[in-house]
């Protein structure tokens, strides 16, 4: 899909910013450029729809040199998608989405269909079509960002730290419906930021850069498991806690299978009781099926206890979940970056299948720990 051959970027005065890059960048990855300020990772990605000129080697997307392409034509294939946003005030969000297509050519029916038809991938309905971009959230507003990137259907697609100025909770979720975007519609993805949490948490390979240069390329569990480097070590810093025991990757491996439940026609009384039976602060709630619908816990029913109503009523629906073949490490960084005090784990339907509590990952910490301390014997 993506090949840099012995890439150089040599600016006027003599930078060099990017230096005998080499890499092979299959169709479908999702391949995450990071490493510190001034490394080389956003001119890397620049070079390859020409905002940056190539100083020595050469650059192919799908075989083809892309000097070998007209500058607009080739723009135009791409998806570029920047943490500014960029999208055009006066622009109706539908207007705002189909904007390459529109330049591309295409009828005016067509354009707005496949507006609607993008907005449903994420969860956003056709009411959004003639609204304006400043009468959405910031969250949504990166949504259309990404959307319009997706419009005419490109290959390729290059992000650049489109999620940095997001607020952490945004962040952590539009992370989660991207990665899952980019693995239904199978697109390709070059992805440059500074957070190693989002590089783990999406990339399928990472490239960590120094001075212009690529010092590792692997999975994620391999540069956590294996730093090429101690520049590597100290830049992975913490993570490589949460990879110290290689043979735990998906959650269903370290859940706790019998997770303290109640149905949602139950009574509050009858939520007090099974708190109080099981010593518990708080309850997932299910339907009869074992569906997840929400949470109940102290707090809630502290709000409530002198009112006679039923779970559905008064349960909270908002709540992070996991399916069970999530990774592991993805679920631990949530817990420990959010206070989270658990996460529910879901089969695909939905249906409860376990739990993720804090108490869950002490041996994992505790081995991670030990493990250094002996190491060191």
């Amino acid at each position: 899909m993506l090949k840099f051959n012995h890439v150089t970027k040599i600016y006027e005065g003599g930078t060099k910013a990017v230096n005998d890059l080499d890499l092979h960048i299959k169709k479908g990855e999702f391949v995450v450029f990071i490493g510190p300020s001034g490394c080389g990772k956003t001119t890397t990605m620049k070079m390859v729809n020409r905002l940056h000129d190539v100083t020595e080697g050469k650059i192919y997307v799908e075989g083809e040199d892309i000097y070998d392409k007209d500058v607009v034509e080739l723009r135009r294939s791409i998806g570029y998608v920047i943490q500014q946003i960029g999208l055009f005030p006066h622009m109706t969000i539908a207007e705002n989405i189909a904007l390459v297509p529109k330049l591309l050519g295409w009828p005016t029916d067509k354009r707005f269909e496949r507006a609607e038809e993008l907005l449903q991938l994420v969860q956003m309905g056709p009411e959004y079509l003639n609204r304006y971009p400043d009468e959405l959230s910031g969250g949504q507003q990166q949504r259309i960002g990404v959307l319009r990137a997706l419009a005419a259907d490109p290959p390729l697609i290059l992000m650049d730290e489109p999620f940095g100025a997001l607020d952490p909770i945004t962040k952590d979720s539009l992370q989660d419906e991207f990665k899952q975007l980019q693995q239904d519609l199978g697109k390709t993805i070059v992805f440059v930021t500074h957070d190693m949490d989002e590089a783990i948490k999406l990339a399928d390979r990472i490239v960590i850069m120094r001075a212009g240069e690529i010092v590792q390329v692997d999975t994620p569990d391999e540069i956590l498991r294996n730093p090429a480097n101690e520049f590597v070590q100290e830049f992975i810093g913490k993570h490589r806690l949460i990879t110290s025991r290689p043979t735990l990757r998906t959650v269903s491996q370290i859940m706790n299978k019998e997770p303290k439940v109640i149905t949602e026609d139950k009574t509050l009384s009858e939520a007090i009781k099974t708190m109080k039976d099981h010593k518990v602060d708080s309850l997932l709630v299910v339907d009869q099926d074992q569906v997840l619908k929400g949470m109940i816990d102290i707090e809630i029913i502290d709000q409530y206890h002198k009112k006679s109503l039923y779970i559905y009523q008064i349960m909270d629906t908002d709540i992070y979940k996991v399916e069970q073949h999530a990774l592991l490490r993805d679920t631990i960084r949530r817990i420990l970056r959010n206070g989270t005090r658990y996460v529910p784990v879901v089969d695909e339907e939905n249906h409860l299948t376990g739990i993720v509590t804090r108490a869950s990952l002490a041996n994992i910490v505790y081995d991670s720990i030990w493990g250094e301390e002996e190491s060191l014997v």
